[in-house]
C-alpha cells in the first residue's frame, strides 16, 4: 500500500541523509543535507511519566533541533500532548502525577531548582487546540503578560502589540481596531492572536497541540503559512492528528504510540519510507 496522497514536493526518493543522526548530545545531522549540522534545542532523556500510578510515557529519549519545525504524530492516547506539556511543565498542574529521567532545554534541566516555573514558561510559550483568548480588547491580550510583570510604559507596550501582531500575521487585519473586543475575531484571528500573545514574551521555543482542529481549511492555510515564518527565529514544536499537515510544515517527525517513540527522523523518510512497520502502518491507514 503506498503512502498518504502527499503534496508532490514531499514526493521525494529517501536517502540514507533524510533521517536524523543522534550522536552524543552536541549535534543533530539535518535531514537534507549531509553539511548542515543542527545544535538540539531540546533534549528529552530517558524519560517517563505517570499519572498516579498510570504510565502515560515510556522512556522517551529525543533531541528537538533548534529553529525547525518538529511533528509529533500518533493515534489518540498515545502521549503527545502529554510529552509537549511537561516540555513547559504545563502538567504539574495536575495533582499526583510524576517522572523519571529529564528534560533539558540548550543544556538546562528544566527542573533545576534554581529556575522559576514561570520563567520556563517564558521561555517555552504554548498554544493550545482551542483559541483562548481574554475577554479583553485585541491590544489589551497581547500585552497582557507585560501588564502582569508590572509593565505600563506605552512605548513598550505599542513596539510589543505591533511587533507580536506582525510576527502572527494579524497586524494588517487589525491595527484599525486594536480596542475592539478580541472576541469579536473569527476562529483562525483568534488563534493568531494567541500565537501573538505568546510571543510578546519572547520566548524560544513554540509548542503547538493541535492548533488548527477547530479551523477551515483557509484558516488553517493561514495558520500553516505562518508556521513556515516563525521557524526563523522559534523552535516549534506542534502536535497534530492531520498527517498531510505534519507532511506540509515539519522538518523533523515523530511517531508515538501507546506512551512510546517508535520512530523519528526526517518527515521526507519517515512519510516515504519509515524503518519501523508501526510507523508504515500508521502512515498508510492499516491502523490507527
Amino acid at each position: 500500500m503506498s503512502s498518504i496522497d502527499l503534496k508532490e514536493e514531499f514526493i521525494v526518493k529517501p536517502t540514507e541523509r533524510d533521517s536524523i543522526s543522534m550522536r552524543n548530545m552536541g549535534e543533530i545531522v539535518a535531514g537534507g543535507s549531509p553539511e548542515e549540522v543542527l545544535s538540539p534545542c531540546i533534549h528529552i532523556n530517558k524519560y517517563n511519566f505517570f499519572y498516579g500510578s498510570q504510565q502515560a510515557l515510556f522512556n522517551v529519549d529525543l533531541e528537538i533541533p533548534e529553529k525547525k519545525v518538529t511533528a509529533i504524530i500518533g493515534p489518540s492516547g498515545c502521549g503527545k500532548s502529554t510529552l509537549i506539556r511537561n516540555i513547559n511543565r504545563m502538567n504539574e498542574l495536575i495533582d499526583f502525577i510524576r517522572h523519571t529521567g529529564d528534560i533539558l532545554v540548550k543544556g538546562q534541566s528544566i527542573y533545576d531548582p534554581e529556575l522559576e516555573v514561570t520563567e520556563i514558561r517564558k521561555r517555552i510559550g504554548m498554544v493550545f487546540q482551542k483559541s483562548n483568548p481574554f475577554p479583553k480588547t485585541i491590544y489589551e491580550n497581547v500585552v497582557y503578560s507585560l501588564r502582569v510583570a508590572g509593565q505600563n510604559d506605552k512605548t513598550v507596550l505599542d513596539e510589543t502589540a505591533e511587533r507580536s501582531l506582525k510576527a502572527a500575521a494579524l497586524w494588517e487585519e487589525v491595527k484599525d481596531r486594536l480596542h475592539k473586543n478580541a472576541l469579536d475575531l473569527s476562529g483562525g484571528q483568534m488563534q493568531r492572536l494567541c500565537i501573538a500573545r505568546v510571543i510578546a514574551n519572547r520566548p524560544e521555543i513554540l509548542l503547538m497541540d493541535e492548533p488548527c482542529s477547530a479551523l477551515d481549511p483557509l484558516a488553517t492555510a493561514k495558520i500553516e503559512e505562518l508556521i513556515f515564518e516563525l521557524k526563523k527565529d522559534y523552535t516549534i514544536v506542534i502536535v497534530t492528528h492531520n498527517m498531510q499537515q505534519a507532511a506540509r510544515v515539519s522538518d523533523y517527525t515523530a511517531y508515538f504510540y501507546m506512551g512510546k517513540l517508535i520512530e523519528y527522523g526526517g518527515t521526507k523518510m519517515i512519510f516515504t519510507n519509515p524503518t519501523k512497520k508501526e510507523t508504515e502502518d500508521y502512515i498508510t491507514g492499516r491502523f490507527g
